[in-house]
């Protein structure tokens, strides 16, 4: 399962049942779980953790020092979860000093030439599109799609269930739920389709549908907007998670 063109650090841990192509590199300090597929010229840089079940291919770098000239060497790490596909020239650079580790959760999908920055947080079940680039400290949240050629601004957050159009760009923190496109980048409804293939059913929609209403078009500023979303949307989890990311938004969000 190992090919003899492989070059393993002897202190790199590996697990069980791991498949690494020729000419893959493994530095010191990597933990590689189990069922892992690492294509050939493959790199797992120092202070890479990798879980089980994913698959790496060809050219990807997990593990890079940051691109930030912050940077001195401090003992960081990049974090991929489970049953991930990386594909061909994806980058993900190890931590700073800020916090430490950069994290990839579960069960996502990495198209070619993606790149995550130092210190950024994607959650689980994303699908980020090719070329896709993210700067240091920024936060996906679970089951985003990101479309291809999109750039991300460094600290901006993209909230759960949102679909991103193909070649956006953006500084503000896009809330969940939504579509967001056009240039210069701006809400474009909600992401309707992507919310029924998850199972939210009509009503739960609707209320969705309505909140944003609210905080985009009734003339409102934000905070008046949110407290009439309390008054008049049913309250559940999905209307709180909207309230409370855009409450704590630190760039705030796309208009």
């Amino acid at each position: 399962m190992i090919s003899p063109l492989a070059y393993i650090h002897p202190e790199a841990k590996i697990g069980e049942n791991v498949e690494i192509g020729p000419f893959v590199f493994i530095d010191k300090n990597v933990v590689i779980g189990d069922n892992n597929t690492i294509m050939p010229n493959a790199n797992i840089l120092y202070g890479s953790r990798i879980g089980n079940g994913n698959t790496i291919f060809p050219g990807a770098v997990i593990g890079a020092i940051p691109q930030d000239l912050k940077f001195r060497g401090e003992e960081t790490t990049a974090e991929i979860g489970d049953n991930n596909t990386i594909r061909e020239n994806v980058t993900i650079n190890r931590g700073t000093a800020a916090k430490g580790k950069t994290v990839v959760g579960n069960n996502n999908l990495l198209m070619e030439g993606v790149h995550v920055a130092h210190d950024a947080i994607i959650g689980n079940g994303c699908i980020i599109g090719n070329s896709t680039k993210m700067a240091g400290e920024i936060i996906i949240d679970d089951n985003a799609i990101i479309s291809g050629g999109v750039l991300m601004h460094q600290f901006c957050r993209v909230g759960g269930y949102v679909m991103i159009q193909g070649g956006s760009r953006f500084s503000k923190d896009i809330p969940p739920y939504i579509i967001a496109g056009r240039e210069p980048i701006a809400y474009a409804g909600i992401n309707i389709v992507g919310l029924r293939r998850r199972g939210f059913s009509n009503e739960l929609i609707e209320n969705i549908h309505n909140t944003y209403r609210i905080i985009y078009q009734s003339g409102m500023n934000v905070t008046d907007a949110l407290e009439q979303v309390r008054k008049e949307v049913p309250a559940s989890k999905e209307i709180e998670y909207i309230i409370s990311f855009i409450e704590n938004s630190q760039r705030g969000i796309i208009r």
